[in-house]
């Protein structure tokens, strides 16, 4: 899906019309029903919902159901399509440097006390205040890399904040301006015909300024937005139940029908209705994957996404579904996700103030990742681990978005033992004491430690990895155990050696992937601290460049030096399947868009049978 390709449609005089989607129309229609319920179990619980603070899926999910971005994706149109969402779609000016939007009238936020029991209306400054929110370094926004030096005046306000301690949010920034009650202007530094995508990610929804100033730092725990739904039950880290908004505007349905005969069969039955459909969603954090699975066969969730790898076989034996599941009326689908896997090293010499064994860009250093890399048994996590619901994966850039590279594939990641142990051998990591482990090549003992979640699959990887280490004559230890959230706040911080993690594409850009080895990235998404001034300075370029051949290449060359000096091991495309019950309906998965919640209907009567 070639970045430019989408977004040139809306660039010129086309742009100067109103978006062709999701209309508005203040039409008679039918409210959310509170009798439709959609009920899911997460394996991940949310860290905070705050649109421009966390990143993690659970919490973006909710978060893109409570609060809304200028700009959205059109549910069932691919190649993906960029349409308005609470704006028209921008008029672009400066080649390519400056967005125009104007707000839609008449939009309100959720009742909420500090509104004083009146209307609030969603306003232009609302998402001039929201950006900005970004750029505090108090927020430590893991979205800062959207923004981070393209607004023109925004690195001045950072600096200016860092030194005082407190972001100015009433400040004026050049690149950032209310032109009136409803129109937003954006001036970047330079052109980026990929920053439409930024606006359609809840990282740039808007908040209302006196909610935030009211919870302060707690501002995650009190969402209030404009979006479809709002929270009215949250234990935190365990149950999240969402609501139809009162307030929301009238939003009826029409769209592109989509490609294929799934798409079009949701297009005809939501064709004219009122979204959302459902008037609750329930969303309970199941860590093990059996309660997960057993609680969809039972009737009490809606959907499985994505099938649990432990259970593939029975759900969808050799890619079809299981006869048993057809005949019951339950369907499969895709998860449409960019979606890669990967481990990551920390390639900073000292962690807390310890030396690395894994840091450092010296040959011996180096050599010693790209030995794990070549001992670790990649085909054994494809088929026993993720069931064969991945593909190998040799780019840093999945390939359904622009600037992969169909043909490259890479020796470094090959599975070879005898190559890792060569490699070792060469540059001193011999085993001196006869314990069957090698030492470094001073003599010290050579371990690294790989953090974990504490779950089944993660157990049977961490087995995986000692069996892969120990082949080679690698200790291997796993003393870091802890919950996802916990995990990548103290990757960010640089605590941790190793984990493997994934990442999954919020836009159709690979830009989206690279920016996660940018120097700039580090204590935000790279985990591996890499800081590499080449492959910085080609991310400098490709985010100035249109999509197109010549920066093709140059996201190639980024993808190489990732391979040579293997800051990360890129392990799988994940290619995961949905479950969804009988009597759900308008479920698909969008590849760039969270949860479809507002487009889901409820068969009642079928549900009562099940």
């Amino acid at each position: 899906m070639p970045a430019f390709a989408a977004v040139s449609a809306f660039i010129g005089v086309h742009l100067r019309t109103l978006a062709v989607g999701l209309l508005f129309f203040a039409v008679p229609a039918h409210a959310a029903d509170p009798k439709k319920v959609i009920r899911v179990a997460w394996s991940s619980a949310e860290t905070s919902i705050d649109p421009q603070a966390e990143s993690d899926e659970a919490s973006g999910s909710i978060a893109h159901a409570i609060f809304d971005p200028m700009l959205a994706y059109d549910f069932l149109a691919r190649p993906s399509k960029l349409i308005g969402n609470t704006a028209a779609l921008p008029e672009v000016s400066d080649e390519g440097a400056t967005y125009t939007l104007r707000i839609r009238p008449g939009i309100l936020f959720a009742p909420h006390a500090v509104f004083n029991g009146k209307p609030r209306e969603l306003t232009a400054q609302d998402y001039v205040f929201s950006i900005k929110r970004l750029l505090d370094p108090k927020l430590r926004s893991k979205w800062l890399f959207l923004v981070d030096g393209k607004i023109k005046g925004a690195t001045a306000a950072m600096e200016a904040a860092k030194k005082s301690g407190k972001f100015d949010f009433d400040a004026p920034i050049e690149g950032l301006q209310a032109l009136d009650r409803y129109t937003i202007r954006i001036k970047l530094t330079q052109p980026d015909y990929s920053f439409p995508y930024v606006l359609a990610m809840p990282a740039t929804s808007a908040l209302a300024r006196e909610v935030a100033e009211k919870y302060g730092d707690d501002i995650g725990f009190h969402p209030v937005g404009t979006g479809p739904y709002q929270i009215t039950a949250w234990t935190r880290g365990s149950r999240v139940v969402l609501e139809a908004n009162p307030n929301y505007r009238e939003e009826i349905f029409s769209g592109d029908p989509g490609p294929d005969a799934v798409s079009r069969a949701i297009h005809a039955r939501l064709q004219g209705k009122k979204l959302p459909i459902a008037g609750r969603i329930e969303i309970n954090v199941v860590d093990e994957a059996q309660p997960r699975w057993l609680a969809f066969l039972n009737g009490e969730t809606e959907y499985v996404r994505p099938i649990p790898e432990e259970f593939a076989n029975l759900a969808v034996p050799g890619g079809k579904l299981a006869p048993n599941l057809a005949k019951k009326g339950y369907q499969v689908m895709p998860d449409e996700i960019a979606y890669i896997t990967y481990t990551t090293f920390n390639t900073q010499e000292q962690i807390e103030g310890r030396p690395n064994s894994l840091g450092g860009f010296t040959p011996e250093k180096v050599a010693l990742r790209r030995a794990i890399v070549h001992g670790w048994r990649i085909d054994e996590q494809i088929s026993i681990l993720d069931k064969k619901q991945s593909t190998r994966g040799y780019s840093m850039i999945h390939p359904a978005v622009s600037g992969h590279d169909p043909a490259f594939v890479s020796p470094t990641l090959e599975y070879n033992p005898a190559k890792a142990k060569a490699l070792l051998d060469m540059f001193g990591y011999v085993d001196r004491d006869g314990d069957g482990y090698r030492e470094n090549p001073d003599g010290s003992p050579l371990t690294f430690d790989h953090a974990s979640e504490p779950n089944l699959r993660e157990r049977q990887r961490n087995e995986l990895w000692k069996k892969s280490m120990d082949d080679i004559g690698i200790r291997v230890t796993f003393n870091t155990v802890e919950r996802l959230p916990q995990l990548r706040k103290q990757a960010q911080f640089g605590r941790l050696q190793s984990f493997s993690y994934g990442w999954i594409a919020d836009f159709p850009d690979g830009e989206n992937f690279l920016q996660l080895l940018w120097g700039g990235s580090i204590g935000q998404t790279n985990y591996a601290r890499f800081d590499h001034p080449e492959y910085n300075a080609l991310y400098e370029r490709i985010k100035r460049m249109p999509d197109g051949p010549e920066r093709n290449a140059l996201m190639t060359r980024m993808v190489k030096l990732v391979n040579v000096y293997v800051p990360w091991m890129v392990e799988t495309y994940k290619a995961r399947s949905i479950l969804v019950a009988p009597w759900v309906t308008g479920y698909k998965k969008h590849p760039f868009s969270h949860e479809p919640w507002k487009y889901l209907d409820i068969d009642l009567e079928r549900l009562a049978k099940r």
